[in-house]
């Protein structure tokens, strides 16, 4: 066996040398120490032999294999480099091969253009963390304690919160409300500002909805703010981010931390009004609530209800993406399909 093995390498070393290509080389190599290679039959021998021979001929066996493979890989990097060496001329002068190029995902870049838009108004855009607590979620939102939205059904709580409450309770942001009292907590009023971000529900997906979403806040806090503004507010928004006038209704509407509180729908994009499945063949879009922030709202950021009022919205940045390239499936821009990504760059 031994005499074996010694024909078996020069054999093996002769063909690697010979190889001219990456794929001849590769058949020399599963030809020599694949699972029904050469090596690998001769080995099965191995255990009809006397112990002692049986050892020397194994430790003969494993220095060969490290021996091949090593030459296997050594002339695999000399066919690298002779492929990558020019040997016949070539025009400068012809034009390149333009790389690939990615884009930004057009949530992102909605998100983009309607910080453009607002800071063109004078408004300020502020981030926070996307885990929250039960006090800025929930309790300072005026949201009472038994409100379903609390419990496991709707928002994803952090597992080490079981049993607690208040500031110490955490969980992924179910919306980015709480925002607004941590941002007048720290800079007071008046203010007026922007606060985009992903937010999470514990909810059934479908062509509308998604549980990983995004929303984009707005909030004007001043001594005298109207309606009428407010809404004039949200066509102007929109007509930035749509290029045209868009229309708009405002429908009652409760949330617990606006009073009065509405609904604010904008006519859908995709059938123009006339309906379609995404509109549930209305004709509108239920794009975000709006109102003017609850006096407890105010109260818990440190404001005084009595002289501070104001106009908060709150936009499904998804849904409005979704209106201005007329996609009926929201879930096609979370599924990170390039084929549909890169129709946006």
């Amino acid at each position: 066996m031994i005499e074996q093995l010694n024909q078996l390498r020069e054999r093996a070393l002769d063909r690697i040398t010979q190889t001219a290509s990456l794929d001849e080389l590769e058949t020399v190599r599963t030809g020599m120490m694949g699972r029904k290679g050469e090596l690998t039959a001769l080995l099965k021998g191995l255990g009809q032999l006397e112990p002692d021979m049986r050892r020397e001929v194994g430790q003969l066996a494993n220095r060969l294999k490290d021996e091949i493979s090593r030459r296997l890989e050594e002339r695999s990097q000399q066919l690298l480099a002779q492929a990558s060496v020019i040997n016949e001329p070539y025009d400068l002068t012809l034009p390149g091969i333009k790389p690939s190029v990615g884009g930004l995902h057009p949530i992102q870049q909605m998100r983009y253009d309607l910080d453009d838009a607002f800071l063109s108004l004078g408004f300020e855009v502020f981030q926070e963390d996307e885990i929250t607590s039960e006090l800025y979620g929930f309790d300072h939102l005026n949201f009472p304690p038994d409100h379903p939205a609390r419990e496991s059904m709707d928002t994803y709580w952090l597992k080490d919160s079981n049993g607690k409450s208040g500031a110490d309770r955490l969980c992924l942001r179910p919306h980015l409300t709480g925002a607004s009292v941590r941002y007048l907590q720290q800079h007071g009023a008046p203010a007026r500002f922007v606060y985009p971000g992903r937010v999470y529900r514990n909810e059934q997906t479908d062509a509308r909805h998604e549980r990983a979403f995004f929303q984009y806040e707005a909030l004007i806090v001043d001594n005298d703010f109207s309606f009428a503004s407010g809404k004039l507010l949200v066509e102007t928004i929109l007509e930035k981010v749509f290029g045209k006038p868009v229309e708009v209704r405002m429908r009652v509407g409760f949330f617990p931390f606006v009073e009065p509180g509405f609904e604010i729908d904008m006519q859908c994009q995709i059938c123009g009004g006339v309906g379609c499945r995404l509109c549930q063949h209305i004709g509108w879009i239920e794009l975000m609530p709006g109102g003017s922030p609850h006096p407890n709202v105010l109260q818990a950021a440190g404001l005084d209800p009595d002289v501070w009022s104001g106009f908060y919205v709150n936009i499904g940045l998804d849904r409005l993406v979704m209106m201005r390239y007329g996609v009926d499936d929201v879930r096609l821009f979370h599924s990170a399909d390039l084929r549909f990504l890169r129709q946006f760059r």
